[in-house]
């Protein structure tokens, strides 16, 4: 079974991609000249929010480099002790709402020191695929359509965030 899975896999995109371009040329579409416009419209949207990835990538890196985390992780460690939740988590759910590539980076280091099958690091695992880079998805998408008012956007982002970081707790704990 795993070795359908495996040479599925290296085939899906192929006939994806043959599959949309046959669609295409049976109802009479230019496919090439709407390629290009596609092409043409993606590299504007990337032009257009690059300022905005790199100030979020510059953040992310200050952030981690000048210490805040770890002091933000001891600060919260009063409040997170008696309710048996590992500190070590409180730079990787900051860095989370920001960077994806930065939390992959926390994350590895977690694992490095903890283990994979750590309570952190599983905790770590969950938490990564049932939260968001929520400033980082509202920058992004925004900016690429001029949104400016984003009304209640960050509040239910955040809350969500807050809502997966304490299933991944629950989760992992009832688990193991």
């Amino acid at each position: 079974m795993q070795q359908v899975v495996l040479n599925l896999s290296e085939v899906i995109i192929p006939l994806f991609l043959f599959f949309i371009t046959a669609y295409g040329l049976f109802h009479g579409q230019k496919i090439y000249e709407q390629f290009i416009r596609g092409a043409v419209r993606g590299v504007k949207i990337v032009v257009d929010i690059l300022p905005t990835l790199i100030g979020l990538f510059v953040a992310v890196g200050v952030l981690r480099a000048s210490g805040f985390l770890d002091w933000m992780a001891a600060l919260f460690s009063t409040i997170l002790e008696p309710l048996h939740v590992p500190s070590e988590l409180v730079p990787l759910t900051f860095v989370r709402l920001f960077s994806a590539s930065a939390a992959t980076g926390i994350v590895i280091d977690l694992f490095k020191t903890y283990g994979t099958d750590s309570t952190i690091g599983l905790i770590a695992s969950v938490m990564m695929s049932s939260t968001e880079t929520v400033f980082y998805t509202m920058s992004v998408y925004y900016m690429s359509v001029g949104i400016r008012k984003t009304r209640w956007t960050l509040a239910g982002g955040l809350l969500c965030v807050l809502v997966g970081v304490v299933a991944s707790i629950f989760i992992v704990s009832v688990w193991i």
